[in-house]
């Protein structure tokens, strides 16, 4: 990662929701990497959901974060494939003032030495709405990892050059976390 020495880190609140109809919080390794990987990095969990693969309930729940002053990014894992339920992708991509056209792109490059060509069935995404920034990730473990560390870690982080998304989040107080 190139930083720039005199830039401080700017701690993001961030909300994780997983998208699945089979796990639970108890089996959501996916959703946990999220949650993990974002303390690590010093942010701060803003709100964590699981819910069912239902268009209109994941587009409520990321309007709602959206809408949140104090959430500044909404990283969702699941519901990204083609499966008949597969529905992150439709739920999300209305809400967006402006896609990130690069971020599936990357994502898609990255998985190749992983997955080989089945990265071409991801549909994986990310824009901007009101400030906030809205990820859309596949639901493996490995997907997770792959999009954090190859993509998020760099680009939520306010050191990082010669550009990140913390200049275009909205300015939020710093919240305490929920469970």
């Amino acid at each position: 990662m190139k930083a720039k020495a005199d830039t401080p880190f700017v701690a993001l609140n961030i909300a994780v929701l997983t998208v699945s109809d089979t796990r639970t919080f108890e089996t959501d390794t996916s959703g946990q990497t999220f949650v993990d990987r974002l303390s690590a990095a010093g942010h701060t969990l803003a709100a964590r959901a699981l819910l069912k693969d239902d268009l209109y309930k994941i587009r409520a729940q990321v309007a709602t974060w959206i809408a949140d002053e104090n959430v500044q990014v909404v990283l969702i894992t699941g519901g990204t494939g083609f499966t008949g339920r597969d529905s992150t992708p439709e739920a999300v991509a209305c809400l967006l003032d402006k896609q990130v056209e690069g971020f599936g792109e990357l994502f898609r490059q990255i998985s190749v030495a992983d997955i080989g060509t089945s990265t071409v069935q991801s549909r994986a995404l990310a824009g901007l709405a009101n400030g906030t920034l809205v990820c859309c990730l596949p639901g493996s473990t490995n997907a997770v990892r792959t999009g954090w560390d190859g993509i998020l870690a760099e680009q939520l982080d306010a050191r990082h050059r010669p550009c990140n998304f913390v200049a275009h989040l909205k300015q939020a107080a710093a919240c305490a976390p929920r469970g």
